[in-house]
């Protein structure tokens, strides 16, 4: 820092100060919530589910297999296709199904626990999330999905 001049190294601590500052507001966070980073432990390649045999596939688009292990998406309801109400019902259901699929595909995911285990089907429920960001609320936000509310409903 002896060659270095006062005004040299104050306009340079001034521009990183600055470059800073702006980085965290524009991330719309603090310091402390911009160096936080997510990681999603899971990460799989899913296929569409057939046969009596599943261990990572999507049934449609509210259930899943995953790694053995039935689980059902905790915070959203689809379309049926196992038994729809009419072929409207079935046609979302597979596109909710072929979406979740792809959602699924495109990198790792948390499994968020609810306030309970699992369904009175034995299937574990769970929220999946990327980043910390639900797939469920993006199939809700595509129309291929609602919010579960307690209760199937009547696609047709």
């Amino acid at each position: 820092m002896n060659n270095l001049r006062w005004p040299t190294f104050i306009i340079i601590t001034v521009a990183m100060c600055t470059a800073l500052f702006l980085a965290i507001f524009l991330s719309g966070g603090t310091a402390a919530t911009t160096a936080a980073v997510v990681i999603d432990p899971n990460r799989a390649s899913f296929g569409i589910c057939f046969g009596p045999e599943r261990i990572t596939c999507v049934v449609d688009g509210d259930t899943i297999w995953f790694e053995g292990r039935k689980i059902r998406i905790a915070d959203i309801n689809t379309p049926e296709i196992s038994s729809p109400g009419c072929a409207s019902e079935r046609q979302l259901g597979e596109r909710a199904k072929m979406r979740l699929q792809a959602l699924l595909n495109q990198g790792s995911f948390s499994l968020q626990s609810i306030d309970r285990d699992q369904d009175k089907y034995g299937r574990d429920l769970r929220i999946i999330t990327r980043d910390g960001q639900s797939l469920g609320d993006i199939l809700v936000a595509e129309g291929l999905a609602e919010r579960w509310q307690g209760y199937r409903r009547d696609w047709c």
